[in-house]
């Protein structure tokens, strides 16, 4: 982000879409976490990363977003080194869970027989901590050289985008094989061939879904990838109009909840469910609305 906080147009323009899309994370989020902690059933280590996610995306609603427009429009130095530090926390966290979401669909088609072993609940809990950690340590970056944390910005996107995009190239590929293979099984009449053509096609079309993250994170980060690597090159280049970027970061925040609703079946009755009680006023032992 930039320290130019001068209410210009595009500053302007900043805070009105942060605005509403902070309203959208606050309550989506709120929702999705709501809904996994009510729900023993959704307590599968994909979903404790989609968890994790959703932990990280309602710190930008809730925090980064909020400090973001304050600064913005009073030019506080205070304020804007608060949000400076926590948007590289909570943007990295999400970023980097994102990208382990995709990392966890590629193991689950490639070990779809192992993966039951290879990533336990634990793992998936020490995973986000650990990411969680990484992003906490990196954005004291903030307060030591921001032309180096700007470069290990660009570095750490550029890193994840392209570790996805590996993965998902790769998860397309086993998707095809897979779709050959069921193909050519069509005829068999084993129960065991049928129970594993169904576990195969449940992972198939799961991470088709899945890939709809991918080409939001790709649009979402983008610009910000862009916005760090002209900073760290050379601040001369760079305009306040960069500084949507950092807006189209934060709406990823605001996207996710939804994604996670349309991939995850049971995660969205669950938030349906969490919603019309929210609504309602109603405890979970009353009839629904």
């Amino acid at each position: 982000m930039s320290d130019n906080s001068h209410p210009e147009t595009i500053s302007i323009i900043n805070c009105a879409l942060n605005v509403p899309l902070m309203l959208i994370s606050i309550i989506g989020n709120t929702l999705v976490l709501a809904a996994i902690c009510r729900t023993s059933a959704l307590r599968s280590p994909s979903v404790i990363l989609v968890c994790s996610l959703a932990a990280s995306d309602l710190s930008v609603g809730f925090v980064v977003q909020p400090l973001y427009i304050t600064s913005t429009i009073t030019g506080n130095p205070f304020l804007f080194q608060a949000t400076l530090m926590t948007a590289a926390c909570a943007t990295g966290v999400s970023l980097l869970i994102m990208t382990a979401i995709s990392v966890d669909r590629f193991l689950a088609l490639y070990y779809h027989m192992r993966y039951p072993s290879l990533m336990t609940t634990q793992r998936a809990m020490y995973t986000s901590a650990t990411l969680w950690l990484i992003s906490f340590l990196l954005s004291f970056l903030t307060f030591w050289k921001m032309s180096a944390y700007y470069f290990v910005t660009a570095v750490t996107i550029a890193i994840c985008l392209l570790v996805s995009t590996v993965c998902y190239i790769r998860i397309y590929r086993i998707v095809r094989q897979h779709q050959l293979q069921i193909h050519a099984q069509q005829q068999a009449v084993e129960n065991n061939a049928a129970d594993n053509k169904r576990s195969m096609l449940r992972s198939t079309k799961s991470a088709k879904n899945t890939f709809i993250y991918y080409i939001v994170m790709i649009m979402c980060y983008t610009p910000l990838f862009t916005s760090m690597a002209v900073l760290s090159i050379s601040h001369k280049d760079w305009t306040n109009a960069w500084s949507l970027g950092d807006t189209v970061a934060f709406m990823n925040s605001s996207i996710n909840p939804f994604l996670y609703c349309w991939r995850l079946r049971e995660l969205r009755t669950a938030v349906i469910k969490a919603a019309r009680q929210v609504l309602c006023g109603q405890t979970e032992e009353n009839s629904p609305c």
